[in-house]
């Protein structure tokens, strides 16, 4: 038998229009993606197929907008790829048919697999980073924020999401982590939406200076913030937390606690492999007829091989290449109270086993900080982990015990003024 497991129990832009998300998505097609008007056409499939009804097979839609669909293949291939024609045809189609949950899910999706090519390009399907509540951007002006949060308390809790999702999936399953710790705690939830694809240390910058423009607006006296990360989400935190000590920002003064769900802090194999993405793609209807993208990998994703957190850990490099581990060392933040969640996902507690299989996505070691090297290791101490048993990647955002241990964690309270400097 094997060892058992110790477990402790940019200015913001503003919203995108469908319609000119559909025209990004036309201009996808012209440049990368032969056949959009099928993809397209799967996606209608699954969408006119909810709730309650099936989908018809092959992802083929019946009757007129089956013809539509037919014509807006052969006007895409009459004129040599002017999908922006074929895409005008099924705007209408999409447009009634989706929900802003759904519709965002397969946005996210998209942006995680290849979100730094449309960004690069300019392509409108490219999430723009913002803090949002409730689904709704904020403007972090004062008076801005009073409007939009008029309940709002002296604490904060930032909610970060991991690759290929977005905010709005941090409601899933009839559990929603910021909504119950608002009510629980008495906090503020907001969430980070971002583009997943981009590198990370490229997010945590961005994500440094919404930060720092929120606690100069908040519109009252700010106690706290907390950060509640999930899988990339938490790679994201520490490399915005790393760039504002070093650039002098303040709002790090400010954090008390960093939870970590699912973060694989030195990698994962998913990018080693490129097959367990379509775990994530496959998360919904909406977003499952991308998992053919599942081959093509964006730099967030590279940027998991190791848990890359900084511009030089990957600038100058081919990132596609097997190259080793060149990390820079970053330490947590001095001050800041950092606590672990990992998962097996299975119902063995055997260690051997459990770190093999992690929680599917993410290894064990991995998602609590452990590494060989000291330098690399995070000093998260043992009273600040749990290992969540027969629980996946995904479910760690919606796992009742999971929510107990970050609502047990957060409730207890002191005093956060400090200088910024950085643990060593």
């Amino acid at each position: 038998m094997g060892q058992k497991i110790d477990i402790h129990t940019r200015k913001s832009a503003p919203e995108s229009s469908m319609g000119g998300d559909l025209r990004g998505a036309g201009r996808l097609a012209v440049e990368t993606v032969t056949g959009l008007a099928g993809l397209v056409e799967t996606v209608h499939a699954r969408l006119t197929g909810l709730p309650g009804t099936r989908s018809p097979p092959l992802g083929r839609t019946r009757g007129i907008t089956a013809l539509i669909y037919g014509a807006a293949r052969g006007v895409t291939h009459m004129v040599g790829g002017t999908v922006d024609t074929a895409l005008t045809l099924l705007e209408p189609l999409l447009a009634k048919r989706s929900t802003k949950p759904g519709y965002e899910a397969l946005l996210a999706a998209l942006n995680g697999v290849i979100g730094d090519w449309l960004e690069e390009r300019s392509n409108p399907l490219a999430i723009n980073m913002r803090l949002r509540s409730d689904g709704t951007a904020l403007r972090l002006e004062k008076a801005a924020l009073a409007s939009a949060l008029p309940t709002a308390s002296g604490r904060v809790v930032v909610l970060v999401h991991g690759l290929c999702m977005g905010d709005l999936q941090w409601t899933r399953h009839g559990a929603d982590f910021g909504a119950a710790l608002a009510r629980d705690l008495g906090v503020t939830p907001i969430h980070l939406h971002y583009n997943s694809g981009r590198h990370i240390s490229t997010n945590g910058r961005e994500f440094a200076v919404l930060m720092e423009a929120l606690v100069r607006a908040w519109p009252v006296p700010l106690e706290s913030i907390d950060l509640v990360t999930h899988s990339m989400g938490g790679l994201v935190a520490r490399s915005a937390l790393h760039q504002a000590v070093q650039s002098g920002q303040e709002w790090p003064r400010r954090v008390g606690k960093l939870v970590f769900l699912g973060t694989p802090h030195h990698g994962a194999p998913l990018e080693r492999t490129g097959q367990r993405l379509n775990l994530l793609l496959s998360l919904s209807p909406y977003t499952e007829p991308f998992m053919r993208l599942g081959q093509v990998r964006s730099a967030g994703i590279t940027d998991l091989r190791f848990g890359n957190l900084l511009d030089s850990d990957w600038k100058g490099q081919d990132r596609f290449a097997c190259n080793a581990d060149a990390r820079t060392p970053v330490p947590l933040p001095a001050g800041i109270e950092a606590y672990a969640i990992g998962a097996v996902a299975g119902a063995t507690d055997e260690l051997e086993q459990a770190q093999q299989v992690g929680d599917g996505l993410v290894p064990l070691d991995s998602a609590l900080g452990r590494h060989p090297d000291p330098r690399f290791a995070l000093p998260i101490p043992a009273s600040h982990q749990w290992v969540a048993l027969g629980t996946d990647h995904l479910a760690l955002q919606t796992s009742p015990e999971v929510y107990r241990h970050v609502k047990a964690w957060l409730c207890e309270r002191r005093p956060v003024a400090r200088s910024a400097t950085t643990r060593v």
